[in-house]
């Protein structure tokens, strides 16, 4: 285990990958950390040198006190690729963690080679939608609310109780910390990047599930009209995860669209 402190916050990140090779950097969704990544990173890390890390309040790092700013989680990601001597790598951004890749673009576009957005938006929801979410963590927990977030996340074939995997990542949700989760809600509450996103430079691919609940195929499309040049690809059978329900796919469209911008 690595960690670093960055910006005010420890950080918990792991690199993989011979030194020489492309970069790819990773950010995870909401209630996840970096380990969703892992059978995806297990079909590039021969080919790139892989950065993942889990955000501010997520997985191993520390969960400073809530509320967060969406550009609290770009400051933090731009302060460890600075610390590990990154200086461009392709990002790769699932849910929030996309609109954390579309800010650092926006932000510090020397860092950002390409984007790969996963499963995001320029905006995410409403204030009434994650106002709620914050009261729910804060005063009755996450389980209260994992079935409903749970059914947005995966599709129904993989969603069962006889799925190990499945039960894990239920878990990996549930003991998320509160004030981390609470946090990043408020920072998605608070996030419009439309103009930002609008104005992005950077050879962009746009990717979701076809039964994506949490930001539906239209909704990723429409993030992909505003970004000139931008590829749009629906993964199939997969939902708001499909580097966990469909990875072979998720690491093929990764791998040929950042070879084909190196």
């Amino acid at each position: 285990m690595a960690f670093a402190r960055v910006n005010g916050v420890v950080l918990h990140y792991e690199v993989r990958g011979q030194a020489e090779r492309p970069v790819i950097a990773f950010a995870n969704s909401l209630g996840t950390d970096f380990r969703i990544w892992n059978e995806v990173a297990l079909r590039l890390e021969g080919d790139f040198r892989l950065v993942l890390y889990d955000k501010r309040g997520h997985g191993l790092s520390e969960a400073t006190p809530q509320p967060y700013a969406m550009t609290d989680h770009v400051q933090d990601l731009a302060a460890l690729l600075d610390h590990l001597g990154i200086k461009a790598a392709a990002m790769v951004g699932l849910s929030v963690g996309g609109m954390i890749a579309q800010g650092l673009a926006a932000l510090r576009p020397d860092l950002v080679r390409a984007l790969v957005l996963c499963d995001t938006a320029h905006k995410i929801g409403n204030e009434e939608l994650w106002n709620g979410r914050i009261k729910t963590a804060n005063e009755s927990g996450i389980a209260s609310m994992a079935d409903g977030i749970m059914q947005r996340w995966f599709t129904p074939a993989y969603r069962t109780p006889e799925n190990p995997d499945y039960i894990g990542y239920l878990a990996m949700l549930t003991r998320t910390s509160p004030e981390g989760y609470a946090g990043t809600c408020a920072a998605l509450r608070d996030a419009d990047l439309t103009e930002s996103t609008r104005a992005l430079k950077v050879p962009t691919l746009c990717v979701v599930g076809d039964q994506d609940g949490s930001t539906p195929p239209d909704l990723v499309r429409e993030m992909a009209d505003l970004i000139q040049g931008a590829r749009f690809e629906i993964i199939e059978d997969a939902g708001h995860l499909p580097c966990i329900e469909q990875p072979a796919r998720t690491a093929e469209l990764i791998r040929s669209f950042v070879t084909q911008v190196e």
